[in-house]
């Protein structure tokens, strides 16, 4: 059995993981939907170019992204409702029930990158083994520049 003293580091240290959690799930689940459907990557004129897509690429791409769009809007819902619980069991200090909600946003977190994961592979295979390498190296090229872009907006003067 745990003093008071145990008890009280143990819930602070608790309060503080769970808190730390809820920040880094913060950041990590505000990209994989929203990051997809700002940029359409096979809608691109550039990635058209470059990776010859054909007409017909194109569209099966965007169907599949708009087949598995309801499901990952649905999922991303359940992993923003399942965060805010957390927060909300965080702040109330009940560290039973806060660590079953870390296990209910980590399965929503699960199911929505594997259902994103399954909406690329199936996209992955209408490009033909040239344009999944050129695509790599464009993928590349583009986080390069993002980050260059990002590094000389923080070095201007404000």
């Amino acid at each position: 059995m745990l003093s008071p003293l145990q008890t009280t580091s143990f819930r602070r240290a608790l309060c503080a993981l769970a808190a730390g959690i809820t920040v880094l799930f913060m950041f990590a689940s505000a990209s994989p939907l929203a990051a997809q459907s700002k940029f359409k990557w096979w809608q691109s004129d550039r990635y058209k170019t470059e990776l010859m897509l054909t007409v017909d690429q194109s569209k099966r791409l965007e169907e599949i992204f708009q087949q598995a769009l309801p499901n990952l809007r649905a999922q991303m819902k359940t992993l923003e409702t399942a965060e805010t619980e957390l927060e909300r069991l965080v702040q109330r200090g009940d560290d039973s029930a806060v660590m079953a909600q870390v296990a209910r946003v980590e399965a929503a977190r699960a199911e929505l990158n594997t259902s994103r994961t399954v909406m690329l592979l199936k996209m992955r295979k209408l490009l033909t083994s040239d344009q999944w390498i050129k695509f790599g190296a464009l993928h590349k090229a583009l986080e390069h520049e993002r980050e260059q872009a990002l590094q000389r907006s923080n070095a201007a003067p404000k």
